[in-house]
């Protein structure tokens, strides 16, 4: 399985974001980067996250996909769009509710710009855990099923940060 990658690309009002390969947590912090740059995005007529290449998307980075969606709600004519045809990919976000949010499709309407290679943006653990915690929480507020689903794990992992922050405080 390869490794994921993200690029992207803001032309014409159109800001495009393409994942590839298995796109897991890791990537967060460069797709939590690339929601706050959607959101700030002066001119903005459309967004397109295209999925085509990729083969795996972990909640975690479903998390911050719907977070882009969400940070330019009621700002744009038309819903963003995702472009997904592997079968596991779009079953997930058929399952996670994503139909709601995004207009979803097996092929573009139109072929992206040249998509810039984004770099990774590193997050330490405490990061990594925040983002974690943030993205279930999105997932979570689309629908029941998510909430039932991701609960547990939103419990645990506030939990954890609890703790932390008493231990921390008790140092």
């Amino acid at each position: 399985m390869h490794e994921g990658r993200i690029q992207a690309a803001f032309d014409a009002g159109v800001f495009v974001l393409k994942l590839s390969g298995d796109v897991r947590l890791t990537l967060c912090a460069t797709l939590d980067q690339q929601a706050q740059r959607v959101a700030e995005s002066p001119g903005l007529v459309a967004v397109m996250i295209d999925l085509r290449e990729a083969t795996n998307v972990d909640s975690t980075a479903l998390g911050f996909l719907a977070k882009v969606a969400m940070a330019v709600q009621g700002r744009l004519e038309q819903p963003p769009t995702i472009v997904a045809e592997h079968p596991d990919v779009r079953r997930m976000l058929d399952v996670m509710g994503f139909s709601r949010y995004f207009t979803l499709l097996e092929a573009p309407l139109t072929e992206p710009a040249s998509l810039d290679e984004l770099p990774q943006v590193s997050a330490d653990e405490d990061g990594m855990q925040q983002r974690i915690l943030e993205a279930h929480r999105i997932l979570m507020r689309m629908s029941d099923h998510n909430r039932d689903e991701f609960q547990p794990l939103v419990d645990l992992l506030e939990e954890q940060k609890s703790d932390e922050d008493c231990s921390k405080a008790h140092h």
